[in-house]
């Protein structure tokens, strides 16, 4: 089973603009800061088919339910991959090293006059038997709640 999850982040910026902000090692540090991640690497890379943007960051797992703490701990270690191929357009997957779950979907960008839309669609698996429909919603409402963090850091990124 898995769980299917879509959220959709808003920016009132060219498509170039907003494309060049997740692209930016310092947007993707400052959405860490926002999010109060312990620890944080990023690395954006140039590819031949277009970019590769890495987040690697270790959060603390306050405020999770004690059925999904004995499987994390304290502190939660999220890798954070994009791949880009255009402008417009990247394959997602984001894992929990040494975790039985992962994310897996794309991320797309549209622009209408001066708004740009970007579109997150990930479907959300964990392989533990009996809990895994929790863990899963669990996951993507933190998924949620760190796309609203990003849109927030974007929409003042974007406004300097």
């Amino acid at each position: 089973m898995a769980t299917r999850f879509t959220h959709t982040l808003t920016y009132d910026a060219p498509l170039a603009e907003v494309s060049a902000m997740l692209d930016d090692t310092t947007f993707r540090e400052e959405v860490c800061a926002f999010q109060r991640v312990l620890r944080a690497t990023v690395e954006v890379d140039d590819t031949p088919e277009g970019m590769r943007v890495v987040v690697d960051q270790v959060q603390a797992a306050h405020g999770i339910p004690s059925f999904a703490k004995k499987f994390v701990g304290d502190e939660i270690h999220i890798v954070q991959t994009e791949v880009w191929s255009s402008e417009t357009r990247a394959e997602l997957h984001v894992t929990i090293p040494g975790k039985p779950g992962e994310m897996t979907g794309t991320i797309a960008l549209t622009e209408a006059g001066a708004t740009t839309t970007e579109t997150v669609d990930v479907e959300v698996k964990v392989n533990i038997p009996l809990v895994a429909g929790k863990i899963e919603s669990l996951i993507a409402d933190m998924l949620r709640k760190a796309l609203v963090a990003e849109e927030s850091v974007g929409r003042d990124y974007l406004s300097r």
